[in-house]
């Protein structure tokens, strides 16, 4: 019986998978994304590569998606990067965009100079989330 793949390695043979410019690009908005804070883990949700809050957490229900931070989206050749509670953040930098009614926000990333453009600011927006977390 083969051994299961730790959520790390899954989403590296995700990404491994990947076209060329889409594996450097990624790999870029993963690493931001892991060296932002110490408590994001990561696994693959909703067949992508997703990024969770791995901290202590007072209880919540499960479909509220408190812990879930982002997901990324490669729809159609687009690289999004899905928030589904995104809209609680008081996002000034205008990175996100949309404020759905189901509580997503969304940040686009047209290419690799772009990821880089934004991650000052990527970064800011994940640090204020992690500070809204109900610890």
């Amino acid at each position: 019986m083969a051994e299961k793949l730790s959520n790390e390695q899954q989403v590296s043979f995700y990404i491994q998978n990947l076209n060329v410019q889409q594996r450097e690009i990624v790999q870029t908005i993963r690493q931001i994304i892991l060296n932002t804070d110490s408590e994001i883990a990561e696994q693959i949700k909703w067949n992508s590569p997703g990024f969770y809050y791995s901290g202590e957490m007072k209880p919540f229900d499960a479909k509220e998606y408190k812990r879930d931070l982002m997901v990324l989206n490669l729809h159609k050749g687009k690289i999004m990067l899905v928030l589904p509670t995104g809209a609680i953040i008081k996002d000034t930098s205008g990175l996100m965009e949309g404020k759905y009614t189901d509580g997503r926000r969304i940040i686009h990333f047209k290419d690799l100079d772009d990821v880089i453009s934004k991650e000052k600011e990527l970064q800011e927006v994940i640090k204020i989330w992690l500070s809204l977390i109900e610890k």
